[in-house]
């Protein structure tokens, strides 16, 4: 499977962003892609306001989402980012939107909600209350996280479990004192310690690191960017997934069990 990964920053024009978006959908297919991630809450983004991406928030129905789907029709691309969705209460729900041939093919509402380091994002967005489904990519089977998720390992061993080679992150990863190295060991543990391949994509701009990366099953950072736009490639190999699975078995080995989602209630 031939990865990419598109990171921009998100301005506050919903039409600028989705042009953008729609560029590297191009340039991702022409360069024979299977796969592109985006960034996490790509649709809207005012770095004055915090509020915005709940008041600029567009539900699946809405222009940008169309725009999206109607130009991933006819192409091979599967497409990966989250967007807000409008909630009752003037509140919005991060929402993960994976699209192939003009179709939603998958639909991730975000579990960890990042109420750290000073940001309090559950005031005004909604948890999601499902463990993400798998998709398949190029024979290969994708598992779904969005940033903070990262920083929680049942998440990506449950994914693991259920199945994937593959993990995807969009992410919109805040600087901050240690953040990037916070963010290249969470990505690189979690690749090596499900012997999964991981791929993160990080909004960059003037407050998020952008640094997207792609880790191997052991844990080797194949590909990455600096803090500036890119469009990055990755070659995921399968033959790499089945040495790095049989030379450390630790989803064989394991002796704990297979982590469950707690209740909200």
């Amino acid at each position: 499977m031939k990865v990419a990964l598109g990171q921009f920053a998100v301005s506050r024009e919903w039409q600028e962003n989705a042009d953008t978006c729609l560029a590297l959908m191009a340039q991702a297919a022409r360069a024979g892609a299977d796969l592109l991630v985006l960034p996490e809450a790509i649709l809207a983004r005012d770095n004055t306001s915090p509020a915005y991406v709940v008041e600029a928030a567009q539900p699946e129905e809405g222009p940008f989402l169309r725009r999206l789907l109607t130009a991933s029709e006819g192409s091979r691309l599967t497409i990966i980012f989250t967007q807000h969705v409008p909630a009752p209460g003037e509140r919005a729900i991060n929402t993960l939107f994976a699209l192939h041939q003009g179709q939603i093919i998958a639909r991730y509402e975000k579990l960890h909600l990042y109420d750290a380091f000073a940001v309090q994002e559950s005031a005004r967005v909604n948890a999601g209350q499902q463990i993400p489904p798998l998709i398949t990519v190029a024979g290969m089977n994708v598992g779904l996280m969005t940033c903070y998720d990262i920083r929680f390992p049942e998440m990506a061993r449950r994914l693991a479990l259920d199945g994937a080679d593959l993990l995807v992150l969009p992410a919109a990863w805040l600087r901050g004192p240690l953040k990037e190295k916070h963010w290249q060991m969470l990505t690189t543990t979690r690749a090596l310690e499900n012997t999964c391949y991981l791929v993160a994509v990080g909004e960059c701009g003037p407050k998020n690191i952008g640094n997207s990366l792609v880790a191997d099953p052991l844990g080797v950072v194949i590909a990455s960017a600096a803090e500036a736009p890119a469009l990055i490639f990755a070659d995921i190999d399968a033959g790499r997934l089945h040495y790095a699975r049989e030379v450390l078995p630790v989803l064989e080995n394991r002796r704990f069990a297979t982590p469950q989602l707690r209740s909200s209630s």
